[in-house]
């Protein structure tokens, strides 16, 4: 029996899961009120992350570039950084926090961007923008190393310890949601609010949803404040809901401010949201109301109608977001489903030791590879080359010429998800992202079997 850890055994890399770290710097940017990121580097390292965003989110909103040409790649390109806060800082009088976000090219030629903060801070912001609150904070996020989910992760540490500072405690709960779409951070206020749990959630962008009005459309922005971020040294704990997009920061708050801390397990499906609801418990000493046992009633009811019936047995292949492929797998094996290939886009050294990798491993029956450094080539020469066979695959869009190519059904799930209408609004978090979830995966079985004309006992109808 095969349950092996490994790294891919190519190079080169075809077909990327992830993107680079200054996507994810980019993208909890979007999370803070009043903020606009200037992302130093060529400008197609903020048209394209900016096409990427909105084709997820289905949103217009607003990141800059210091657009660094060839003379600056070869020669230093820091003046390119002062003109472009001064012309944000002029066309956008509202704009308080700019995260200036290195990239690979920038990062290769040496730009000393903390010392040009600090000359922008003593110069350009005393002489012509005296008494205006702005706060540019250097996130070094260089290309070549990391993907998008480290970038996230540096980036919300980097701004929570730029922020945060010790004052009198708050009484509330600090929580990291990691990255997240708009319905997920609305799934977990709504848990939070049937615990009565007074909690400041970071870097969300549940309302990225601006209405088009009859005075005109507005941009979309996230919902976290200046205040939020400087209170979260005072919280009573922290809860970030992702080891690997979060858990620096939760980390930091911890040692700096000696604040209790609790690190995952993302909650996806019912063990993992039975584990959120207990800690938050022991954090906060709330209990667990009855009317989120109902919740969970519920989603277990639905759960029942289509497990054994239609769902056991299926063999998959994950990939995305590594919190998020582990805490699918997890719901995946409660659902007597099989996982057999989880892929995992990047080299973070932590995944050796994650102890939620080596209970997949200990705790499956069946052989399932997981793939660090992955790319989707991976999942085609397994399926086209090594005869795996798939009942369905899980991941964001970028997957779905595999799935197509080889008549597999595929359900959306992830960053990017861009050739499915109101993903984004959908969780995959708490019950009812457990609800959706296998509705979404069963219906996707059951629409394939209607294609390719099967006949019902081939899922198990009789």
């Amino acid at each position: 029996m095969s349950r092996e850890l490994k790294a891919k055994d190519r190079t080169g890399v075809i077909n990327p899961i992830f993107t680079c770290q200054p996507v994810g710097a980019q993208y909890v940017s979007i999370g803070i009120k009043d903020c606009i990121g200037i992302v130093h580097g060529g400008q197609g390292c903020v048209m394209f992350v900016r096409l990427l965003i909105s084709q997820h989110l289905k949103e217009s909103f607003e990141i800059a570039s210091s657009s660094v040409h060839e003379d600056g790649a070869v020669f230093g390109a820091l003046d390119r950084v002062e003109q472009a806060v001064d012309v944000l800082l002029m066309r956008y009088p509202h704009v308080k926090v700019t995260p200036i976000i290195t990239t690979c090219s920038t990062e290769v030629i040496g730009d000393d961007v903390d010392g040009v903060v600090c000359k922008l801070n003593d110069g350009l912001l005393k002489e012509k923008y005296t008494g205006r609150e702005v706060h540019l904070i250097p996130i070094h996020t260089p290309s070549f190393v990391g993907s998008m989910i480290s970038g996230y992760d540096l980036a919300v540490r980097d701004i929570v310890k730029y922020f945060a500072r010790k004052g009198e405690p708050n009484g509330k709960l600090n929580l990291i949601t990691g990255w997240a779409n708009p319905g997920d951070v609305t799934a977990l206020k709504h848990l939070l609010s049937k615990m009565e749990i007074d909690a400041t959630v970071l870097f969300e962008i549940e309302d990225f949803d601006s209405p088009l009005m009859p005075s005109g459309n507005t941009v979309s922005h996230g919902n976290t404040t200046i205040a939020d971020l400087t209170d979260t040294a005072n919280a009573s704990a922290t809860l970030a809901l992702n080891r690997y997009g979060g858990g620096k920061a939760a980390n930091y708050l911890e040692e700096t401010f000696q604040i209790p801390t609790i690190i995952g397990p993302t909650p996806i499906g019912i063990r993992n949201t039975d584990t959120l609801l207990h800690n938050l418990k022991t954090l906060t000493g709330k209990p667990i109301p009855p009317s989120l046992v109902r919740e969970r009633g519920i989603a277990l009811d639905a759960l029942t109608d289509l497990v054994h019936m239609f769902l056991a047995d299926k063999r998959m292949a994950i990939y995305g977001n590594p919190d998020l492929v582990i805490g699918l797998a997890e719901f995946c094996l409660d659902l007597e489903m099989k996982p057999v290939l989880l892929l995992l886009g990047d080299d973070n050294a932590g995944y050796v030791n994650d102890p939620r990798i080596h209970a997949l491993r200990d705790g499956v029956s069946h052989d399932m590879e997981i793939i660090t450094n992955a790319d989707l080539w991976e999942m085609e020469q397994r399926i086209t080359q090594n005869d795996l066979q798939l009942d369905l695959i899980l991941g964001h869009s970028k997957g779905r010429f595999t799935a197509i190519d080889n008549q597999i059904p595929m359900v959306r799930v992830g960053f990017p998800t861009y050739d499915r209408a109101g993903h984004y609004w959908h969780p995959v978090v708490g019950y009812a992202g457990a609800i959706w979830l296998e509705e979404q995966m069963a219906n996707s079985l059951f629409t394939d079997m209607e294609y390719k004309k099967n006949r019902e006992w081939l899922l198990n109808v009789w």
